[in-house]
């Protein structure tokens, strides 16, 4: 143990070069990274920690996922399948509704259809739970099929409010799943969140129809067609298809841009499938007019004048530029699964977050020097290693946490000082060890060897039982939690390299300079 490999002590010095290089830029602040962005060359690191929301002071948003309009919106669709399903088969019905729980009910005229009824309507989808009461047949959604539903609903949500956060330029937003139905955002350095919300509550769910010519600007809807107000002329309707020729989920692009008369538009590209649909369509309905709806309101309803068969087409209109460049937004962020509400809203000031900062500061400067004087007073020089070694953790643990850009927050700074107590743990044990082996009557250099060796075991162990805890923290917590988590895990990491490694290497280094035949220790 006392005799170091040159390839160690090489690996050992770059490690804790490196640390301090990539822990640098968070020490020397805003403006100087700056600098050194603008003056060091581009290998040189210039990461630095991302501040939390109750650092830097921001947004934070409790939102809820309408999870019923969903249920309900497929249970219509099924309800839709059937009905054309038992016409096929010439099957009369009296009553088909649709079940407050998801599902549908349908009461037969001849109780002999309802076996038949019940195979036609189990075939229909996966997921059905379909019972018979006399000449009622019921198709209900099973539990785990509600539940299947709503997972998805909510992965998807979270994805999209993802895409949309990240097109305004906020910087490490944290989005996140709370509970069954809702969604945690919160905005680091965003004090009026107007704007993101405002993008966020919109569906955005953009589908192309061909105008009914029949019904025109009729204020009627008839079983084929439906009335939609239009967005370039308030208070007028136009009657449009039921079904859509095309769907937004086909749009691969969208992006500002200039129509003939150097008005702001939207341009738009269809993936491969959506783009030979739109030729088809295009062609088979030349000089009709083509309505683009987004979220149940006609926003244009151009003539199309020829085939369009590139894969692209323009959205133009009574547009400023902000309104473009918000829908060009939403289209490519894709549109919401279902409606999304705001539950809760608060602001945390920039000055709350920096009172915060300089908090957590002084108590970790205060714990470090706490542990230092301790140190060196119990353990005299080799006190004095471990509190070197200290130093190289607290550095290694900044670099880690600015090349991995992680969001540190107030428990995540208590996560740090636990980390500078905990981390010369290892340190006590492998002295006490030494300690005891001199009064055993071994020289120096075995008594370092022994101390070092015997006493591994232990320090694994107790490292491996906290690491296996802040895995179950941050596996298990969510928010606030996990940055504990994560800072006490990193921290337990390069503790263990610094008092292992690093203080044996000053211990060894010592040792062959000074040749002792008693320990300071």
């Amino acid at each position: 143990m006392v005799h170091i490999a040159r390839w160690k002590v090489i690996a050992i010095l770059l490690v804790c070069v490196l640390g301090f290089v990539y822990s640098a830029p968070n020490v020397v602040g805003a403006g100087a990274q700056g600098w050194m962005a603008q003056n060091l060359p581009g290998w040189m690191p210039s990461k630095t920690v991302n501040l939390g929301l109750d650092l830097q002071g921001g947004s934070h948003l409790l939102m809820q996922v309408d999870i019923g309009s969903v249920i309900t919106d497929r249970s219509d669709t099924l309800e839709s399948d059937v009905r054309t399903a038992l016409r096929s088969e010439k099957i009369g019905y009296r009553r088909l509704g649709v079940l407050s729980e998801g599902g549908v009910r349908i009461t037969l005229r001849e109780a002999a259809d309802v076996s038949r009824a019940h195979s036609i309507v189990e075939d229909l989808e996966d997921g059905l739970e379909v019972s018979i009461d006399g000449d009622v047949v019921e198709a209900r959604y099973t539990p785990e099929t509600i539940e299947d539903i709503k997972s998805k609903v909510i992965d998807q949500t979270i994805e999209i409010v993802r895409r949309r956060v990240d097109e305004t330029g906020t910087n490490e937003p944290v989005i996140q799943r709370q509970g069954d139905d809702r969604i945690v955002v919160q905005l680091p350095g965003v004090d009026n969140p107007e704007e993101i919300k405002a993008l966020l509550v919109r569906t955005a769910k953009m589908t192309f129809h061909l105008v009914d010519e029949d019904a025109g600007y009729s204020a009627r809807s008839t079983a084929s067609s439906m009335v939609l107000p239009m967005a370039e002329q308030p208070g007028q309707t136009i009657a449009v298809e039921r079904r859509a020729q095309l769907g937004g989920d086909m749009l691969v692009h969208a992006a500002v841009a200039q129509d003939q008369n150097g008005q702001p538009a939207v341009s738009f590209r269809f993936n491969s499938a959506g783009a030979k649909k739109f030729c088809t369509l295009s062609r088979e309905n030349v000089n009709k007019l083509f309505a683009i709806v987004l979220d149940k309101e006609v926003i244009s309803a151009p003539v199309i004048r020829e085939p369009i068969c590139g894969g692209t087409g323009q959205i133009s209109g009574s547009f400023t530029i902000k309104d473009a460049s918000d829908l060009a937004l939403l289209l490519r962020a894709g549109a919401l699964p279902a409606d999304l509400s705001f539950v809760e809203e608060r602001t945390v000031g920039p000055s709350l977050g920096a009172d915060s900062v300089e908090a957590g500061k002084i108590a970790s400067l205060i714990g470090l020097a706490a542990v230092l004087v301790f140190m060196a007073a119990v353990y005299s020089l080799f006190g004095l290693f471990a509190a070197g070694a200290l130093v190289v953790n607290v550095a290694l643990i900044f670099a880690i946490l600015s090349g991995l850009q992680a969001t540190l927050t107030l428990p995540g700074i208590a996560g740090i000082v636990l980390t500078i107590g905990m981390a010369v743990d290892a340190n006590v044990l492998i002295f006490e060890r030494i300690r005891e082996e001199i009064k055993n009557g071994r020289s120096a250099i075995a008594a370092v060897d022994a101390g070092y060796s015997r006493a591994m075991s232990t320090i694994v162990d107790s490292n491996l039982t906290t690491l296996i805890a802040a895995i179950i923290l941050f596996s298990f917590g969510t928010g606030p939690i996990k940055g504990f988590a994560v800072t006490l895990g990193i921290g337990i990491v390069t503790s263990f390299f610094s008092a292992i490694m690093v203080t044996r290497l000053m211990v060894v280094v010592w040792l062959k300079a000074r040749r002792p035949a008693t320990l300071p220790v």
